[in-house]
């Protein structure tokens, strides 16, 4: 027979309002031998692709390191966050773009899920899609390189 816990209410409303206040997406505490997770969880948030020079050249496997350090028009679009790429919207939708799409900047070019939050990731500049770095559904990392706009 497992003992019942007294939830405190209090306490979960005093960490929830502590995530707003230091602007935390969670908390965690553990007191007595109980254990408290507050999570803040938004349903979809937009996160802009790390600033780069614009000018790193990028290796891909369709590309020789000679070709990719004669590009210098070359943007590559990193993984803002540690989740799960997606190419579309959906399971059955047709994905953002594809290698040659031309974007405009502000467009969405993929979603990464964290956390059961779509967040979309979006062109940092007009251009066009010269590699797609990662499989859809496949975990991506913080810093890894997932699209190269020219």
């Amino acid at each position: 027979m497992s003992a019942m816990v007294k939830i405190d209410k209090n306490l979960i409303r005093d960490l929830a309002r502590l995530l707003d206040e230091e602007k935390l997406s969670e908390i965690e505490i553990e007191l007595s031998g109980s254990r408290v997770r507050v999570v803040r969880q938004e349903k979809f948030q937009n996160l802009a692709p790390l600033p780069f020079s614009g000018t790193d050249p990028v290796f891909s496997p369709s590309s020789s390191p000679r070709e990719a350090a004669a590009s210098t028009e070359t943007t590559t679009i990193p993984s803002p966050i540690v989740g799960t790429a997606y190419r579309s919207p959906g399971p059955d939708a047709k994905p953002f773009v594809e290698v040659g799409s031309n974007v405009k900047e502000g467009a969405s070019l993929l979603i990464i899920e964290a956390m059961k939050t779509m967040n979309h990731i979006q062109a940092p500049r007009d251009g066009k899609i010269k590699a797609i770095l990662f499989e859809d559904g496949q975990p991506v990392e913080f810093g890894e390189p997932l699209l190269v706009i020219e």
